[in-house]
């Protein structure tokens, strides 16, 4: 499906070299040294090719569907990040903690569940590089399998499996927030205009005007917005000082904020060739739009960024007309999965609200598909590593707490320590005369034997 380089010591022709030999160009073209891949329109249409994505189509009631027309794009999206949410929020399910085993902390959620007059099990395993989500069937199981059983079925090298159940009531709250720390509602696009035979990211960001066929495909990303005191999402952008222009481009699309950065209106700093004030922002986005008013090659290279990982580029025909139509190219680094939805063939346009759909999910599912790329995988890493420690602790800590156990000072207390937080709030509300006699007492203490058997 992807066309990438064969030989790495046979370079493909310079941007140079194609425009000097004439028209027809083609719309994009790989670097003498590949490293990027271009969309094939003859390919097969598939599924999202990594294993952790899906379509968004669950939520809330298929609003990852375009709506309206005959077309259906899909917004491409790791269901695993809403699956807690979706399947244990708000319903009857046990969450439980690991300390210490041989792959670091770990933290469980699992829920019974009946469907069509069978029983099964639902299960969530979060580990520091990963998140596992299934379902088994408990058809044939007399004994239901102990929780380090389970996470043995899922981690068949651990040891040191050793579960505690989270008797914090607030903690499907901090998973929640835990497991959707990568759901992004908000994002930011580069916008390039571009010039025929500009082979430079000097002359790209040296464009100042703004065509009527460019105006017309800026409104169909979005609506011109006043950057002075807007109230939602900036990307990045001045809203108090006019430091990053007076204007820009705006929309919000199945409930996803979208703030576009435009070269044209970013400021232009006389004598500055490289225009450091535009390439800041444009340079610091992970996919970019380019618009070309008429035929001409681009390369993906032309602008240096470690963050730009894919570029849609999109050719006016006929613009400013009743037959104005759009053609469409994908180009993105060889480590970026393919993403939906597939270019037609050929990858031709009518203007109108299709091809606005199509855009724009091809731009999200653009950059969701980025940070699959080694850079962006490595940095969410070290960052779901850091935050699933420090959702263990929290857990552990306030579990603690709610049986009266781990106050400072105490030798079993983790190192930031507890300090009776919840025991003081339940002081505050005189929680203990609002138990019937006794009632507490056995309670804490069926709590505290589950707790210690709860192991492997």
């Amino acid at each position: 499906m992807l066309e990438k380089m064969q030989d790495d010591y046979i370079p493909y022709p310079r941007i140079e070299d194609v425009l000097e030999k004439g028209g027809p160009y083609p719309q994009v073209i790989l670097p003498q040294f590949g490293g990027y891949w271009i969309e094939d329109v003859e390919a097969p249409a598939g599924t999202p090719s990594s294993s952790e994505s899906s379509f968004c189509e669950e939520e809330d009631g298929g609003e990852g569907m375009s709506p309206g027309g005959g077309h259906s794009y899909r917004l491409e999206c790791n269901s695993t990040a809403r699956a807690y949410r979706k399947h244990f929020l708000g319903k009857e399910h046990m969450n439980y903690y690991c300390t210490g085993s041989s792959i670091g902390n770990l933290i469980m959620s699992l829920k019974h569940e009946e469907a069509e007059g069978q029983e099964f099990l639902r299960i969530m395993l979060r580990s520091r590089t990963k998140t596992v989500h299934d379902r088994i069937s408990l058809a044939g199981i007399n004994q239901l399998p102990s929780v380090p059983q389970i996470a043995k079925v899922f981690c068949d090298d651990a040891t040191g499996l050793k579960f505690n159940p989270v008797l914090y009531p607030r903690g499907s709250q901090l998973i929640v927030a835990y497991d959707e720390h990568e759901v992004n509602n908000t994002f930011k696009f580069g916008v390039i205009y571009q010039k025929f035979g500009q082979t430079s990211e000097e002359e790209l960001f040296g464009n100042n005007e703004e065509t009527p066929a460019f105006k017309e495909f800026l409104s169909i990303l979005g609506d011109t917005v006043e950057l002075q005191d807007f109230k939602g999402f900036r990307g990045g952008l001045d809203v108090s000082h006019g430091q990053t222009g007076s204007e820009s481009v705006y929309t919000v699309f199945r409930q996803r904020e979208i703030m576009f950065h435009v070269s044209t209106k970013l400021p232009f700093t006389e004598g500055d060739v490289q225009q450091l004030q535009r390439k800041r922002h444009i340079g610091n986005d992970i996919v970019a739009a380019v618009f070309q008013e008429e035929p001409t090659p681009f390369v993906p290279d032309m602008i240096a960024s470690n963050f730009l990982h894919a570029y849609v580029l999109v050719q006016a025909e006929n613009p400013c007309t009743e037959h104005t139509t759009y053609k469409v190219s994908v180009t993105a680094r060889e480590d970026v999965p393919s993403f939906g939805p597939p270019l037609p063939n050929p990858a031709i346009f009518k203007k109108g609200p299709e091809f606005r759909d199509f855009l724009l999910t091809k731009l999200i599912n653009a950059e969701n598909a980025c940070y699959k790329s080694d850079k962006f995988a490595k940095l969410e890493g070290r960052t779901r590593a850091a935050l699933l420690d420090n959702l263990h602790d929290e857990l552990h800590r306030q579990s603690q707490s709610a049986l009266g156990l781990g106050q400072v000072g105490e030798e079993d207390k983790l190192e930031n320590g507890g300090h009776g937080g919840l025991l003081e709030s339940f002081k505050a509300l005189q929680f203990v005369q609002s138990v019937p006699g006794g009632a507490l007492i056995v309670a804490v203490v069926a709590v505290a034997v589950y707790y210690l058997s709860v192991s492997l």
